[in-house]
């Protein structure tokens, strides 16, 4: 189901990002693995040189980007007790409106996520995980992203502060 898993680094952090690109005959599968990750379940590991890496399920944040895929099918899992809640960012159209159910039944809480059509494209993911990496309120990881994305769709900040939202 994976084509392509990358490991990241940041440059001056001890944090790494795991991305894994999906086939996209499997969205159903990758969208309840981060459902069912960002409730804690589905632990992963790497080892990364003589670091163990811990991802999935052990993650701090979880990130979906991509197609909506609950615009067209619903899920069905089963989530437990989370030991700790998780902080998601979603990035996908009108994921605030199709995730909202899941990410309360999961006790995981939305960073970032949006309100309407919108390209699901990484710059807008990369300035949301600065942000969320420099202990910055939720409100200022919002408005970050929202920058990032007027800043590359040229949509207008009070589009894109209309479409990045953060919480419930």
């Amino acid at each position: 189901m994976i084509l392509e898993r990358i490991l990241f680094k940041h440059a001056t952090k001890n944090v790494y990002l795991l991305a894994d690109a999906y086939d996209g005959a499997n969205i159903k599968n990758c969208i309840e693995d981060f459902l069912l990750a960002s409730n804690g379940q589905n632990p992963e590991t790497a080892l990364h040189g003589k670091t163990l890496l811990k991802f999935g399920g052990n993650s701090n944040l979880i990130a979906y980007c991509g197609h909506n895929g609950l615009m067209e099918f619903s899920v069905d899992l089963k989530y437990v007790q989370p030991k700790s809640k998780k902080e998601v960012i979603i990035l996908a159209c009108y994921s605030k409106e199709y995730f909202q159910k899941e990410l309360k039944a999961n006790q995981s809480e939305p960073l970032v996520w949006t309100t309407h059509l919108m390209a699901p494209e990484t710059y807008t993911l990369k300035a949301a995980i600065d942000g969320w990496l420099n202990n910055e309120t939720n409100l200022q990881i919002e408005e970050r992203a929202a920058q990032a994305y007027h800043k590359y769709q040229k949509c207008g900040i009070k589009g894109a502060r209309q479409l990045i939202t953060t919480g419930f």
